[in-house]
Parts: C-alpha cells; structure tokens; sequence
C-alpha cells in the first residue's frame, strides 16, 4: 500500500451552525457540515498538497454519507472509515453569541467511540509519515483512549512522528482530564496546546511554563489566543505575534493553525516559518464561517504567509535546570 504523509486519527460529527448572523433561535436558517478536528487537520493539509488519510467511524446513515463526501472533497482519503450499522453519526450544534460561540454536543453512543486498538491493523499498513490525534478522541470512551494510547505510548506506526493536539473539551471528561492529556504529550514529538487550556488542565501560567512541564517534547507549540504562538525546541524558543483579523467564527481556527505548521514542518522550514504559516493559516478560517477555508497551494500559502507575517522574537534555548 502506498505510504501517506499524515494520518489523521479521530471522530468527526455532523456539525449544525445557523447561516452568518443566525443563532440557535427556532427562527434562523441553518446548514450542514462536518466538524471533526483531525479531519479539519486533515483537508487543510490536502489543500496545500499533502497525502493524507483520515481514518475513524460513522454511522451508516444519511449524515456519515454526508460527511465522507465533503471530507473526501477536499482531497482526503476516506477509505479507512468504518461504517457502522448499529450507531449513529455524531451531531454537534453550534450556538454563536455576541462574544463567544457555544457547542451543544450529542455524540454518546456514536459510531467513532467504539473505535478500539481492534482498527490499527487495517491501518498501519499505510505507514505514515507522521500520525495526528487529539485529545478530545480519549476522552469518547475507554477504547478510545486505548487506542491513541496505542499510537502515543506504544508507537504502534513505528517511526512515524506524532503530532498531539491537546484540544481539551471540558464537557467530555467525567474526571480529571490532567493526568491522560499530560501523559499522552509527554510521549509526543510535536505538541500542539493553549495557553489557556494549559493552565486549566494543568495549572501552568505561561508558556514557560508549559515548557516546564515537558522539557523533552521535541516541538512544543504553546498558543494564546491573538497575543501570540511560542514554539519549543532544543534550538531555543521562537515566539511569533497572532495576526490581527475580523473574527467571522473562531471555531476551527487552532486545527487550520495545526495544519500550517505541520505543513511546513513536513517541507523543512525553520520555526519562524512554521509559525507564518501556522498563523496565516489559522487567520483564513477567522474569517470564514466554517471551520475550514479554501487555501492555495503550499508554495503560494507559504509565500503568503511569510509577507503576512510579524517579526520574530528568537531566545536562547530553554535552560531545563531553572
């Protein structure tokens, strides 16, 4: 089987949201998407050209036809997704407010959270180059968090490298998300957290911090928000400001910056680079309604990305004594 670039790892949902302007009122009109954050990972990267795969379970109905035709327009490879006759497709709806947007998910019982560590060996024959998975997959059911266990700690793709969105989902978790979500980045190659979502799942304050907390995480990329993204590695640190852009919906926005920088790691390119493109990247979905946007190609993103970009702030490497 011919090798991919990425595998993304991880359940997506039929996502409801009301049209720009419209809220959850019984008035507004509404349309139909999926929303899945490995596979929103997924399609970006296949737009900048990137072989990717996605591979998860749905349900044999009219939504999971839905969303493995859209995913799959994209340029993404669906044909490691199972189909489930006995459980449904996940739904989620979105609800925007005037300063936020609230998700009402119903995705209990659905078809990807009985995904196991039974799926990996139709998988790992298409031996990826690197692996992507989240934190919110743990969180669906015990099998679940086998399963990215498998792939985290067990290295189940061998030499692929491991890309580990932390995506902490408060409303998933019964207890203390803490203790996985660390334990399942300490294990990864690149890491992929907020500020924010560090410090409420593991009282960090700071990026340094959160460096702190996982000294040996080859790439550590700590964001926050619209002040700025900070990437770790044993060369130092390199800390880029977020771009300034007309919000149209934030949801999606951490996944669209995930893809950038994956993107450009796959090609090589320095960490200044990587958060550009991160950056310019992420910026493109604020500005649209969904969670994904249309991108051109890698080479004209990146050149894009790097005219957009503010200048870097590159610091010695962190002194893991202190």
């Amino acid at each position: 089987m011919t090798a991919c670039d990425v595998l993304a790892i991880g359940e997506t949902m039929a996502m409801v949201t009301p049209v720009a302007g419209g809220t959850l009122n019984g008035r507004s009109a509404l349309v139909l998407h999926p929303g899945g954050a490995e596979s929103n990972v997924a399609a970006s990267l296949a737009q900048f050209g990137a072989r990717t795969e996605w591979a998860s379970a749905v349900g044999a109905d009219a939504l999971g036809d839905m969303i493995l035709s859209e995913v799959a327009s994209h340029g993404v490879g669906t044909s490691h997704v199972r189909r489930d006759a006995h459980a449904p497709t996940g739904v989620y709806f979105k609800d925007p407010k005037p300063d936020r947007t609230d998700v009402l998910y119903y995705r209990a019982g659905s078809a990807a959270s009985a995904m196991g560590v039974d799926r990996l060996d139709d998988w790992t024959p298409l031996k990826p180059r690197l692996v992507h998975v989240s934190g919110i997959t743990p969180a669906l059911s015990a099998t679940c968090e086998a399963l990215i266990e498998a792939v985290v700690v067990e290295r189940v793709f061998g030499d692929a490298v491991v890309s580990f969105d932390v995506n902490h989902r408060p409303q998933l978790w019964a207890g203390d998300a803490g203790p996985v979500l660390r334990k399942l980045a300490a294990h990864s190659d690149i890491v992929f957290v907020g500020r924010d979502e560090a410090e409420r799942v593991w009282g960090t304050t700071d990026a340094d911090s959160v460096r702190a907390m996982f000294p040996d995480v080859r790439h550590l990329v700590v964001k926050d928000g619209d002040v700025e993204a900070v990437s770790f590695t044993d060369g130092g640190r390199v800390a880029m400001p977020s771009r300034h852009v007309d919000v149209v919906d934030p949801v999606g926005a951490g996944d669209a910056f995930a893809a950038g920088w994956l993107m450009a790691h796959l090609r090589g390119e320095t960490e200044p680079d990587k958060l550009s493109l991160g950056h310019w990247t992420a910026a493109q979905v604020l500005r649209a309604a969904g969670d994904l946007a249309p991108l051109p190609d890698y080479t004209d993103a990146l050149s894009a990305a790097i005219h957009a970009s503010s200048p870097t702030l590159t610091m010695p490497a962190f002194d893991r004594e202190s």
